[in-house]
């Protein structure tokens, strides 16, 4: 077709069983997309890379294997970035509910009760989700670990 770039696979068919069987491209067994330890990168992967609730005699190891595995401390930077947006989305939209209601109650149209009840569900929702994802993530512990480290340095 003119205009989309297409490959089809009844023309290069050894083309693409070519590249789909290669196991010693570069691609494939790239030393930064594998981990360095399986067995911790898995028990790590089952955490979703979380061992902030773990004792310190036990954080040693996992924290040494997240210094020098490439791999886990990449994934473990796209697990907070993940948390760390649903906190915001969620607050994000706790607010911007709040806002409609009170623009709702602000102007009262002719169905403002049925849009403040909206309102005000959209925000209990937002809230509840807000508390389900700083109850499951460590992003809370990760804060007040981040606040408290600030504030050392503050009074030094």
């Amino acid at each position: 077709m003119i205009g989309k770039l297409s490959v089809d696979a009844t023309i290069y068919p050894d083309l693409i069983v070519q590249f789909c069987n290669q196991k010693n491209s570069a691609v494939f067994n790239d030393p930064m997309s594998q981990c360095n330890d399986r067995v911790v990168g898995r028990i790590l992967a089952g955490w979703r890379y979380d061992i902030s609730g773990l004792a310190a005699e036990m954080r040693g190891d996992y924290e040494q294997h997240l210094r020098t595995c490439h791999h886990c401390h990449n994934k473990r930077i796209v697990h907070r970035a993940i948390d760390f947006g649903l906190i915001v989305i969620a607050s994000v939209s706790a607010v911007m509910f709040l806002a409609a209601f009170g623009v709702v109650r602000h102007f009262s149209p002719r169905h403002a009760v049925i849009l403040e009840i909206i309102a005000l569900s959209g925000f209990a929702f937002s809230s509840l989700v807000w508390v389900i994802v700083a109850l499951t993530t460590p992003v809370p512990v990760m804060l007040i670990d981040a606040a408290k480290i600030g504030a050392r340095r503050v009074h030094e």
